[in-house]
């Protein structure tokens, strides 16, 4: 999987690279690095993926290290337990998070408590890979936000970036971490569009929040797949807006929340997962639990409905977009 443009910047090779691209090419790095990171999934190989995110790396690693599985996803991440054992880092791909659902036994029953069970005397390196997020105008169960799901199972970490920079450096990282990591990919970022990213390895740090733009009349919180409506919200409303992604939401970077409250004095949350138990309500508990003599009013939420994705042109009306966003902001500054 090749880029468009590179140019030098010190010792470093920079490319101009998509979503898309930046995960396999962190994906390829990190297997060069250490033998026993693994691929496995379904397509994985000679296809090179759904969206050919592995494309290549079974010809370069071979069908032992990028492994085509049967069309299961519970025997998918089942078998990534087995081998996580056996002292392997395995990367198991689910081709939409959306078909996670058939594994949720081997999720929460094993893959999370395996830790817990032997007292940390083994550990669970796993990377559990997928697309969620609609406006790709896919089929049903193609276009989930599910990610408080697996936030509310102790033991699993929940990763999910919304640049080519931050998926590169949160893959690596997840892959190097020993607990199992849920790495959601918004998938109508894959080729939206391309960033600067360095050619070598380099980690993000898990639970480490970026501030995308600084402002002083309200703190805007996103993260994956409403992350550009945010800022264009940000720019559309007239407002001095504090727009942070979270990037990890377990764990979620809880300190420099709340010390842009402190500073704004407000808070808008959005997410494109269903509104009830959505995170954005762990967030705007904590902040009203840990920050309420710094709120000018109250907490305010703009988040999917609670529907299933609808399909197609409808898709439009579900996902939060920089018009929905731009009222939140307005109102919140309003108090």
């Amino acid at each position: 999987m090749k880029s468009k443009s590179k140019r030098s910047c010190g010792v470093n090779e920079v490319l101009e690279i998509t979503l898309i691209n930046a995960i396999n090419q962190s994906l390829d790095q990190e297997m060069e690095r250490d033998a026993n990171a693994i691929v496995l999934g379904e397509d994985v190989g000679l296809n090179g993926g759904v969206f050919r995110a592995t494309e290549g790396l079974q010809k370069k690693y071979g069908p032992a290290r990028v492994i085509d599985t049967p069309l299961a996803e519970s025997s998918i991440i089942g078998c990534s337990i087995g081998l996580a054992l056996a002292g392997f880092r395995p990367v198991a791909e689910i081709q939409f998070a959306g078909f996670i659902y058939v594994a949720m036994n081997q999720l929460v029953n094993h893959l999370a408590r395996i830790r817990n069970r032997t007292q940390g005397k083994l550990n669970m390196p796993i990377v559990i890979r997928a697309p969620c997020s609609g406006g790709i105008r896919a089929l049903e169960h193609h276009s989930e936000s599910m990610e408080a799901l697996y936030a509310h199972v102790p033991g699993l970490k929940v990763v999910i970036p919304s640049t080519p920079y931050d998926a590169k450096g949160l893959l690596a990282s997840s892959i190097r971490d020993n607990d199992p990591v849920i790495f959601l990919e918004p998938s109508k970022f894959y080729r939206a569009f391309r960033q600067e990213v360095p050619e070598k390895p380099y980690t993000v740090p898990l639970g480490e929040a970026a501030v995308r733009q600084e402002g002083e009349d309200v703190t805007l919180v996103a993260w994956g797949s409403v992350v550009k409506a945010s800022l264009d919200a940000a720019a559309q409303s007239g407002k001095s807006v504090e727009v942070i992604d979270l990037r990890s939401i377990v764990p979620w970077d809880k300190k420099k929340v709340l010390e842009s409250v402190e500073k704004t004095g407000r808070l808008v949350v959005v997410h494109e997962a269903p509104h009830t138990g959505g995170f954005g309500a762990e967030i705007s508990a904590t902040v009203s639990e840990e920050g309420i003599f710094h709120l000018k009013g109250p907490v305010l939420r703009v988040t999917g409905y609670d529907t299933a994705v609808p399909l197609a042109k409808r898709e439009d009306y579900y996902i939060p977009n920089a018009q929905r966003i731009s009222k939140a902001i307005i109102k919140a500054c309003e108090s």
